[in-house]
């Protein structure tokens, strides 16, 4: 429940978007249609390494409708050094530059962009395009291409690399009465949002580009544009004002907004290109990771080491890095740790950031290993996390700025009934179903970034807030106006939030759960700037209430600035625009992390996971009958959103537990399942009951606002507890993702 001062902040109110996109009058990225716009329609490659020797375009340059074909041979010029093609979360490594020459570095490589009259004509020439290759034989098994792995020379930004070795690790694993060792295989999740990535490029007769772009940050695409096409910043404008999920999929501008810009420029006329959802599989994807979990306990159950080593997939050009290994030396107490990691460059695109990276990664090998130990010691599972439950950040030798993660495990394993459950495993049955209960705790960073926003409140009490910032699904139109509207008494149909267009105030890119916390806090800012200037000309008037007011004194409610204790003292803000003749108070906030609390505490969000999956004893089909996810993550802005994100985070996490794989034939290199028929992702039919319970944690140095993110900790953790349930379903271990029936039944074979 909000807390009683409040007055929008803490409701469930409805997405304030959300009519206009169910009644589809929301137009994304695709959906704008510029008069004398032309369509392009990209020709992949069909190998995964090489070069092209020979591409015949006869027959598609003589299709009807076709205007002109780019290949690597034609194309336009644009910035050749790596800085110009870097965007604000760019990898070391050199940046893919599309149609740039002949090597083929992945399979599904653009090699030629069609443009033509009509989306039709591109298409029907681009099937024409003939490509001769010289084949070299590819690398895209990581189990293979582990054993050449490396670490990392450069390091990512904004990505820590393992922290220094603790204690002995090795010397503890060895003297410790009870240990485990053993390895987890992630197979590549491929991004499947339901928006295809396009870009809509609007070319003005001044030269100027109008884009509408599927991205995750309109002024991170303008960089880009800007930087690899040499364009001046008020020359290009960018909007992505609905995004149609993205998942960190959009955090990198794509292929399509180079080839669509460049053809644009070339050409000098607006041009519009939509990837097929084939081509979605080529773009970003969570890395096929190898990883080896080392972990010991005392009689008692206290942890005595964590060895942790990962090995993750990178694309030929870019090493792509994520936090994988480091939540094992915070997660648990333990003295003695060693966590690295190493990347295994292979023929495949640059991975991407998807929905928790790294953490949806290590945190499962963790969870599983952590739970594997428990059985081994002969202590419950719950109760092995209760007992290694740490109250500092151990990496960094800094304290929390809250942590109610015992608050989830009590609130999670009563909603659960945890207690009910039969230790042993292969225990518990329903009929010919093997019944399993699987635990894992969930722990994502809690972030703010740099932050800019813009608040206008009009004379008749109307708001309007402005910044750059995205809403990829999350609620981020919602919870700015919900901000907006609590300081100044209002509510939020009285407010319009303007965002998604790179001309506005700067923020950061939509990701990494930052978004609510940062953009939320500059809102925040920038309306008790306005109160500010409101209060000094209220104190200009003839014996003014408020004259020895400060702004922190006062408050806005019902249409008056008022003491904040005392509401009869004030002046109504109609009267105060009146005596100042203004329409209208504009003023800009920022916000950005705390320094000073940076170097003392660390900030993460938590949550505690219990999964039920019945296990057909003949056929090996599992299904998920039950999830409780208990999460702690400061204050909650709106209930409704706030689940809403959490249940789409528990869906992706059996997606990664059951379901989701890119499928590789390693003898071409190339990903066979590269559809939505074939690449499984969770149904309606899959998923059942979800009980989401919001943990009360006061938290007053994360952020101004209280919060702490909320969109990936749903699925941190979630295909570890789904893991942990088989298990005690059936007494057989599945460490390799997805757990398909294949690899259930493989479990059984080994363990008898």
């Amino acid at each position: 429940m909000p807390d009683s001062t409040s007055r929008v902040i803490g409701f469930p109110i409805s997405r304030i978007d959300g009519p206009l996109k169910v009644t589809g009058r929301a137009p994304y990225a695709a959906e704008h249609f510029p008069a004398d716009m032309l369509h392009a329609f990209v020709h992949v490659a069909t190998i995964a390494s090489g070069r092209i020797e020979r591409i015949d375009l006869a027959d598609a340059a003589n299709y009807p409708g076709v205007v002109k074909i780019y290949t690597h041979e034609n194309r336009p010029r644009a910035a050749w050094w790596d800085s110009a093609w870097k965007d604000d979360v760019a990898l070391p490594g050199h940046p893919f530059r599309p149609l740039q020459n002949d090597r083929i570095l992945f399979d599904g490589q653009p090699v030629a962009l069609v443009v033509a009259e009509s989306f039709e004509a591109a298409r029907d020439a681009a099937a024409l395009i003939r490509v001769s290759y010289v084949e070299e034989e590819p690398a895209t098994n990581i189990l293979v291409e582990e054993r050449n792995s490396y670490e990392p020379k450069e390091k990512r930004s904004g990505i820590a690399p393992p922290p220094p070795p603790r204690g002995d690790a090795q010397g503890a694993f060895e003297a410790s009465p009870f240990k485990i060792s053993a390895e987890y295989v992630l197979e590549g999740e491929h991004h499947n949002p339901m928006e295809l990535f396009a870009s809509t490029v609007i070319w003005e007769e001044d030269g100027s580009l109008t884009i509408h772009d599927k991205t995750q940050g309109s002024q991170n695409s303008q960089g880009y544009v800007c930087g690899v096409f040499e364009l001046p910043k008020e020359k290009v404008r960018v909007f992505n004002r609905y995004v149609g999920g993205a998942f960190g999929s959009g955090l990198r501008p794509k292929h399509q907004l180079f080839l669509s810009v460049m053809a644009a420029l070339d050409l000098q006329r607006s041009v519009k290109l939509e990837l097929s959802r084939r081509e979605m599989f080529y773009l970003t994807w969570r890395p096929a990771t190898v990883q080896r979990v080392s972990m010991a306990a005392d009689q008692n159950g206290h942890l005595s080491a964590i060895l942790h080593h990962a090995v993750e997939a990178t694309s030929r050009y870019e090493d792509y890095q994520e936090v994988v290994v480091n939540w094992s030396g915070l997660a648990y107490k333990c003295e003695n740790v060693k966590l690295t990691y190493e990347l295994a460059s292979m023929n495949v695109s640059t991975p991407g950031d998807m929905r928790a990276p790294g953490a949806a990664t290590g945190v499962f090998a963790l969870e599983c290993a952590i739970d594997e130990l428990s059985y081994k010691v002969g202590i419950d599972p719950l109760e092995m996390r209760i007992r290694n439950f740490v109250h500092m950040d151990q990496n960094e030798d800094k304290q929390f700025t809250s942590k109610a993660l015992h608050g989830c495990y009590r609130q999670g394993s009563e909603a659960f009934g945890w207690d009910d459950r039969n230790h042993a495993p292969r225990s518990m049955r329903d009929g010919q179903d093997l019944v399993g209960y699987g635990v894992s705790t969930g722990i994502w960073e809690a972030q703010v970034t740099n932050a800019a926003a813009r608040v206008r409140l009009n004379a008749d009490m109307s708001l309007l807030v402005s910044a750059a910032a995205s809403d990829i699904g999350t609620g981020t139109y919602t919870i700015l106006a919900q901000i907006g509207a609590e300081g100044f008494g209002i509510t939020t149909d009285q407010v319009i939030v303007d965002i998604g267009d790179s001309a506005l105030p700067t923020t950061s890119v939509e990701g990494g759960s930052w978004t609510a916390a940062s953009s939320g806090a500059a809102v925040q800012s920038a309306s008790i700037a306005v109160r500010a200037t409101l209060l000094k000309h209220a104190q200009t008037m003839e014996n003014s209430p408020l004259a020895k007011a400060s702004v922190e004194q006062t408050a806005i409610r019902e249409g008056r600035l008022v003491l904040d204790v005392n509401d009869q003292v004030g002046v109504s803000v109609e009267d105060i625009f009146a005596h100042v003749g203004l329409s209208f108070i504009e003023e800009e906030g920022k916000a950005a992390p705390d320094q000073a609390t940076q170097k003392t505490f660390s900030s993460y969000t938590h949550s505690a996971n219990f999964v039920e999956v019945h296990v057909d004893e003949e056929l090996g089909v599992i299904r998920v009958t039950r999830v409780v996810v208990a999460v702690a993550a400061g204050r909650i802005l709106n209930p409704k959103t706030a689940r809403s994100q959490i249940l789409g985070g528990v869906v992706m996490g059996l997606g990664m537990a059951l379901y989701e794989e890119g499928m590789f034939d390693h003898r071409t290199g190339r990903i066979m399942n590269h559809n939505l028929a074939e690449y499984h992702v969770p149904s309606h039919a899959d998923v059942q009951d979800i009980e989401v319970i919001f943990v009360e944690e006061h938290d007053d140095k994360t952020s101004p606002l209280g919060v702490k993110g909320l969109g990936e900790i749903g699925i941190v953790g979630m295909a570890a507890a789904v893991a942990n349930a088989i298990y005690h379903a059936t007494g057989n271990r599945v460490r390799h993702l997805p757990m398909t029936i294949d690899k259930v039944f493989y479990a059984k074979e080994a363990a008898e």
